[in-house]
């Protein structure tokens, strides 16, 4: 195995573990044993379990700056930029699903590596208000507090699979990813008064 391949092993081990058990409920030994590596190398690799943790989302969460790089055209509009941004962050989520239920647990706990998680995850969040106001500003999205507005949107965004509470009152089967991310679309344009300006992607999704 060569040093690279041990350094991945911890890292995918690091998030499984992070992710069902919780960062404090999860050990070096127990990463090391999850990756078959040996204990010493979390240190030499990492520093420690605190700089493991950082490394994750070195890794597995997206560049920021490439990702608005990318989009910047479609970004550029209110009404086509807050659908895409809605799709992107579902489809991280359901793609890393270790990933989001890490930060899910940070962010409910309120931990001591929330600072760290913010300076990664404000930017994206800082771009979701902005088109929301932006949406406002040109009359195009309607609503009254920026505030309340972006917390109902966020909680749509990252909790939207937390429903295990809930899970005996659901009577349908969980949507496809597809489905999922258009029914969240349409509900969070209908919600700023702007179903009519759903883009013809996701309203095609929808239909399927």
């Amino acid at each position: 195995m060569t040093e690279p391949d041990i350094r991945t092993r911890i890292l995918l081990a690091a998030k499984t573990l992070f992710a069902k058990h919780g960062f404090d409920g999860t050990t070096v030994r127990q990463v090391c044993e999850e990756a078959g590596a040996n204990v010493a190398l979390v240190s030499y690799h990492f520093g420690g379990k605190e700089n493991l943790f950082s490394a994750l989302f070195d890794e597995f969460f997206p560049n920021v700056d490439d990702a608005l790089e990318q989009y910047r055209d479609i970004l550029a509009q209110p009404e086509t930029g807050l659908a895409l941004f809605i799709e992107q962050v579902m489809l991280f989520k359901l793609n890393d699903p270790d990933m989001g239920n890490i930060l899910e647990q940070e962010i409910l706990m309120h931990s001591p590596r929330l600072q760290a998680i913010q300076d990664r995850t404000f930017p994206i969040w800082s771009k979701l208000r902005d088109l929301m106001l932006d949406g406002r500003s040109q009359g195009k999205f309607h609503f009254q507090s920026i505030d309340t507005t972006l917390l109902l949107v966020l909680g749509s965004l990252l909790f939207h699979k937390r429903n295990y509470y809930f899970r005996p009152l659901l009577l349908e089967e969980p949507q496809p990813p597809e489905a999922a991310i258009a029914a969240t679309v349409e509900y969070v344009y209908g919600a700023l008064g702007a179903a009519h300006l759903v883009p013809e992607r996701y309203r095609q999704r929808d239909a399927r």
